[in-house]
This record gives C-alpha cells, sequence and structure tokens, in this order.
C-alpha cells in the first residue's frame, strides 16, 4: 500500500512537471532540479547530474530518459513506460491537434498569414539554443573543428543516413582521448540484455514489414523509431535529421508547415519530442482526421521508446559504466558533432524564410530576447502569433 502511494504521488509530480515545463531539455533539468530533488528528495543533486551525464550519451530525449531512469530505480521497467505516458501525452495531444488544425487550413485553403512571424521566430529559437549548447559542451581544439565539420557537411550533404554516421565518428575520434580521464576502481558489470534486445528486434521487425506492405503506417513508425535510435543531443538536434527526412526527401510537409510546428512546439509544456506528432499527423492527412490521430501517436511510439529502451538497459549498471574512461572520452566527439548540427540547423531552417529586414530583425530580436532576458520562450510564440493575427 505504501509503495503504490509513492508510485501515485511520484506520477502526480511527473504530471504536474508536463504541464509546467518549458524551454527543452536545458530548461527541464532546473526543473527536476527543484521539483525532484529539493522539494520531493527522490534523489541527489549528485545522482541527478550523474544521470544527466547518462542521458548525454544516449540517443533520444534527454529529459524524459532522467525521469523514466528514476522510475527504472523506483518501480521497475512497466513503471518507467507509465511514467513516459504520464511526461509526453500532454505535449502529444496538443501538437497533434495541431498538425490536424495545420492540415485543415491547407485543405480548406484559409489563411496562414498569422504563422508569418513565427517562422522567423523559429528560427531564432533554433540560433539561441545553438549558441548555449556551443557555449556549455564546446571547450578544446578538437570539439571546436569536429563541432566546423559537422555543420559545413550537415549544410552541405542532406541525408537522413549521414547523422548518425558523423556522430559515431566523433565520438571515434575523442575516444583515443581516453589517457586524459582519470583512472577509477571498477566493478564487475551486471548486465541484463532484455531491454536491448526488445530495442533492436522492434527496429527490425518494423523495417521488415514496413519494406513488404509499403504501409504508409508502418513505414512511419520506422522512420520515427530510427530517428528515435539515432539522435544525440536533445530536441534540437532533432530538427535537421526530421527535416531533411520528412521535408527534404519525403516531402510530407512543407518548410513553413514544419518551421510553424516546431515554433509552436516551443510554446508548449512538456518534451519537445512531442513535435514528432505534428509531423506525423501531418504525413497522414491523406487518411482524415482519425488518419492524423493514428500518425501523431505512432511518432510518438517511435520517437519516444527506442530512448526508454535504452534508458532501461543502462540505468541498470550504469554506476559500473561510467568508470571507463573510453566512455567518458567518445563524449566529448558526440556532443560536438551534435552541437555542429545545430549550428547547421539555423541554415536549413533560415533558407524557406524570406530575406526581408523584417525577418532578420525577428531572428537577432528572439536569440536577444532568450539569452538576454527572462521572458519565457512561450511569450515569445505567442507574441508572434498575436502579431500575425493582427498584422497578417
Amino acid at each position: 500500500m505504501v509503495r503504490n502511494i509513492r508510485y501515485l504521488i511520484y506520477l502526480k509530480d511527473i504530471f504536474i512537471l508536463s504541464l509546467t515545463t518549458f524551454g527543452g531539455a536545458t530548461a527541464h533539468f532546473a526543473y527536476f532540479l527543484d521539483h525532484l530533488v529539493y522539494k520531493r528528495g527522490y534523489l541527489t543533486e549528485k545522482e541527478l547530474i550523474e544521470m544527466n551525464a547518462l542521458c548525454q550519451m544516449l540517443p533520444g530525449p534527454s529529459s524524459t530518459q532522467i525521469l523514466t531512469g528514476l522510475a527504472v530505480k523506483i518501480g521497475g521497467a512497466p513503471f518507467a513506460f507509465l511514467t513516459l505516458f504520464v511526461w509526453a501525452i500532454p505535449g502529444v495531444a496538443l501538437m497533434t491537434a495541431f498538425g490536424i488544425l495545420m492540415s485543415n487550413i491547407d485543405e480548406k485553403e484559409l489563411s496562414t498569414h498569422f504563422l508569418t512571424f513565427v517562422q522567423p521566430i523559429a528560427v531564432g529559437f533554433v540560433a539561441a539554443a545553438a549558441y548555449r549548447i556551443v557555449k556549455k559542451v564546446i571547450h578544446t581544439k578538437t570539439s571546436v573543428i569536429l563541432l566546423i565539420i559537422s555543420a559545413v557537411i550537415s549544410v552541405w550533404i542532406n541525408s537522413p543516413y549521414l547523422f548518425p554516421a558523423l556522430i559515431l565518428a566523433g565520438g571515434f575520434i575523442t575516444a583515443f582521448k581516453y589517457k586524459a580521464q582519470p583512472i577509477e576502481e571498477k566493478e564487475k558489470i551486471k548486465i541484463r540484455w532484455t531491454a536491448l534486445i526488445i530495442w533492436i528486434s522492434v527496429l527490425i521487425l518494423i523495417a521488415v514489414i514496413g519494406l513488404f506492405t509499403q504501409s504508409l503506417p508502418i513505414r512511419l513508425l520506422e522512420n520515427f523509431y530510427r530517428n528515435g535510435s539515432l539522435i544525440f543531443g536533445g530536441g534540437q538536434v532533432l530538427v535537421p535529421f526530421l527535416y531533411t527526412e520528412f521535408v527534404d526527401f519525403k516531402d510530407y510537409l512543407s518548410s513553413s508547415e514544419f518551421l510553424s510546428g516546431f515554433a509552436i512546439a516551443q510554446a508548449i509544456p512538456g518534451p519537445t519530442f512531442s513535435f514528432a506528432s505534428y509531423i506525423g499527423a501531418l504525413s497522414m492527412r491523406e487518411y482524415g482526421v482519425w488518419g492524423e490521430i493514428l500518425g501523431g501517436f505512432l511518432a510518438a511510439v517511435g520517437i519516444f521508446v527506442p530512448g526508454t529502451l535504452m534508458m532501461i538497459f543502462l540505468i541498470r549498471f550504469w554506476d559500473q559504466l561510467k568508470k571507463f574512461r573510453i566512455i567518458k572520452a567518445s563524449l566529448e566527439g558526440i556532443t560536438a558533432v551534435s552541437s555542429g548540427m545545430v549550428v547547421a540547423a539555423i541554415f536549413l531552417l533560415f533558407e524557406p524564410v524570406q530575406n526581408t529586414m523584417l525577418n532578420f530583425s525577428l531572428i537577432i530580436g528572439t536569440v536577444a530576447i532568450l539569452l538576454f532576458t527572462k521572458i519565457p520562450a512561450p511569450y515569445v510564440v505567442l507574441i508572434g502569433l498575436l502579431a500575425g493575427f493582427l498584422l497578417g
């Protein structure tokens, strides 16, 4: 009975966070520190910082993985998936609904001028995120070089298969610097393989089914599951992956629709990865409203489940794994390459925006507001929407 009450209290806390946390994984960490550490005492500051470090080594939504990793320690793997549902459902529902709205606007040829100012604002969000990420993680000559190379290649070569190759290469290069890491006494690692086997099996299964059936829902699930298995660095790094695959390659939605959705994703609480549900809904617009709802759901499952499975797999032996110097060293290259992709996303997203003085001013103004004021990000988007309604 006491354990069940503890579970319910934790889920209640997660639901409150899902409705009140804005700004992506970096901002979420501050919320978690205040609510989970100081107010509730689920874990210590050191444990939260270590868990955050583990999430930076994994593909997928890092703030989501922190919550599901903590849930594994509290109630095991099933409780982690229940936590994922409670945390993600508000943002996923809102972004799916916005995808349906955008689809209806397109079909009925209604005006989208109310989104005119939101698109350059979205570019400003990515630029501000790039600055913060680079300032936080780029500290060595090697990481600077990897960042520049990653950014240049990502701008000039648009392929969804390029990004994971760059990330692996970056981690491989800095892994050779392991001797610079301090030596720690190691314990025997005990590994439970179930979650990893499920992750790989599901990826292969849906890829094979999608290949033979050519079913759009199955292919969407595979696309998002693959991206959810390969994206390092949080919601901002999600942008170049999804833009390249769903806008450039598959033309499931337009550049303006993508930018509008990304901007709206900044104005809602919860995980930034819920943006995938917006893309999933628009990708299924030909199937009607129920098809769009299915698309949003499949996108959410695909983008969130792989990272959760990997967190369940690794959290059980993280205390032993983190003592290996080669793991610590490879993180430098992974974060540098991921940072370069965020820088590249600025240029990719700016390309469809008109080169006007107003749009340049909106981008620069958005960056300045986010970096130098305490105005919350949702307010910036809402002001842009209001201006679009009044002036568009």
